[in-house]
């Protein structure tokens, strides 16, 4: 406690305390505020680390997020493993845009170095994601609501490809309502005009 609200430490055997500079990010999976209420977390720790709260949404509900993580995730295992791995296929991009992902970015991570580890190509394939996974994609171009039919390796023309899809997707959902679409998308009003000006949308 000392060491958040003070920044002071003072080192074992020591006499005299330090001033050290420093800054805590915290992040968790549980509702803090909750374990408070129910006493099973501190209430002073909380309110000290409580300075400011970003919620960051489940990776299901930011799926465009999806092929950054993958890249970051394949360079990783690049360097860990010593290969050359230079993206994922098509079916396999499908694939892992349509896992639910319970255990979010982690589940994702470990998914990709795993299939890292299987890949014998440049390019991980269906065939290197686990088995339960790669049955929740029919096809290798497009899903059951028809999102999927991205073509290619880059990972930049895939991102630009999906967030027009889910623009598009948001837009027809709220009728064209670009307020109620900004709040489905969880992007402010001004970058979703921004990016329909960009991806030539009109609604």
């Amino acid at each position: 406690m000392r060491l958040i609200q003070d920044k002071e430490i003072r080192p074992v055997g020591g006499s005299e305390t330090k001033r050290i500079d420093i800054r805590i990010i915290a992040a968790t999976a549980r509702d803090l505020e909750d374990e408070v209420a129910k006493g099973t977390f501190r209430e002073d720790l909380f309110y000290r680390l409580n300075v400011l709260h970003i919620k960051m949404p489940p990776l299901r509900n930011r799926i465009e997020d999806i092929p950054f993580l993958i890249k970051i995730f394949i360079d990783n295992s690049n360097k860990k493993l010593s290969k050359n791995i230079r993206g994922v296929t098509p079916s396999a991009m499908s694939c892992l845009m349509n896992h639910s992902w319970p255990g979010n970015v982690r589940e994702l991570e470990n998914i990709i170095e795993r299939a890292a580890v299987l890949a014998e190509g440049d390019f991980i394939t269906r065939e290197d994601l686990p088995p339960a996974l790669a049955k929740t994609s029919k096809g290798p171009e497009k899903s059951d609501d028809g999102l999927f039919g991205f073509e290619g390796y880059s990972i930049k023309a895939a991102q630009r490809f999906f967030e027009k899809k889910l623009i598009e997707k948001a837009l027809a959902k709220t009728g064209g309502n670009r307020t109620k679409a900004s709040k489905l998308l969880e992007i402010s009003h001004p970058s979703l005009l921004s990016k329909m000006k960009e991806y030539g949308i009109d609604g």
